[in-house]
């Protein structure tokens, strides 16, 4: 199936149809688990939804306040480029709305991990000078939860874009799906940004709990110590990686996200 970014050849009619009639083959891409439709059979069956494809830079988005910033969430989408092999990019959004100490907490986390992070206010024109400068030259996919600002920041980089905004949810603190279909745009030469719609829930797709702790930059260093190397690094004795936990080499928050992301793995392999 044709997806957002890929390369194709097509004809086009004379009444302005067109026929799609090759795919160029995919430099890589990403993708999540598809939600469960329900009574759509076996529970446990979750194919794989492709978000778009050729892409050079993610850029994890997630607002500091309203909606509250969840780090499970930034650590799943994190994953999900991990393990395509794209590069990534944090940007934390409306640090109008939030205090300085919060904002620098999250800045300096994700900073140390080895990621860009960009602090961003579009209501306050933040950061968006930065963001700007590091799209040149690539395809950049804007990915996170419904709300975030996704789209305001690229009108606001790009004001000829236009896209939809929503507000936020005074009953849930949740994003409204403004963006309802991943898009692309050419906004400078050889540069392209992909507006997503907003999620409710992601899941990597294809990783098996074995390969999981691959993906979390900080384990790196100690993964291949463990006695085993099929450890999941969950209970099993002389795992390196619950030991640098214990040491806080490695933080408890990113430990737990990483648990909670390998327990949705197991839940899946156990319907």
């Amino acid at each position: 199936m044709v997806v957002v970014g890929d390369e194709v050849e097509f004809d086009i009619n004379e009444d302005g149809t067109g026929v799609i009639s090759e795919v160029g083959e995919r430099k890589n891409y990403i993708s999540r688990k598809a939600p469960r439709i329900k009574g759509a059979g076996h529970r446990g069956e979750r194919l794989e939804q492709i978000i778009a494809s050729n892409v050079d830079m993610l850029y994890v988005v997630s607002s500091i306040f309203s909606p509250q910033l969840n780090e499970r969430t930034i650590d799943r989408l994190i994953v999900a480029a991990e393990s395509s092999h794209v590069s990534v990019s944090i940007i934390l959004n409306k640090c109008d709305l939030s205090d300085e100490k919060e904002t620098n907490f999250w800045r300096d986390f994700y900073s140390q991990l080895g990621y860009d992070v960009f602090v961003t206010s579009v209501t306050e024109n933040i950061g968006i000078n930065e963001v700007r400068a590091s799209l040149e030259g690539k395809v950049n996919l804007f990915w996170g939860s419904s709300g975030v600002g996704k789209s305001s920041i690229l009108n606001s980089l790009f004001p000829e874009l236009d896209f939809n905004v929503g507000e936020i949810s005074d009953a849930s603190d949740k994003g409204k799906h403004t963006t309802v279909t991943s898009v692309m745009n050419q906004v400078l030469e050889g540069t392209y940004v992909i507006d997503t719609p907003g999620i409710r829930e992601i899941d990597p797709y294809g990783i098996k709990k074995e390969d999981l702790g691959h993906y979390f930059k900080e384990f790196e260093d100690y993964i291949h110590d463990c006695k085993f190397n099929t450890c999941t690094h969950q209970h099993e004795p002389g795992c390196a990686v619950i030991e640098a936990v214990d040491e806080e080499e490695i933080d408890i928050i990113r430990y737990k996200s990483y648990l909670n992301l390998l327990e949705t793995i197991e839940e899946d392999m156990n319907f």
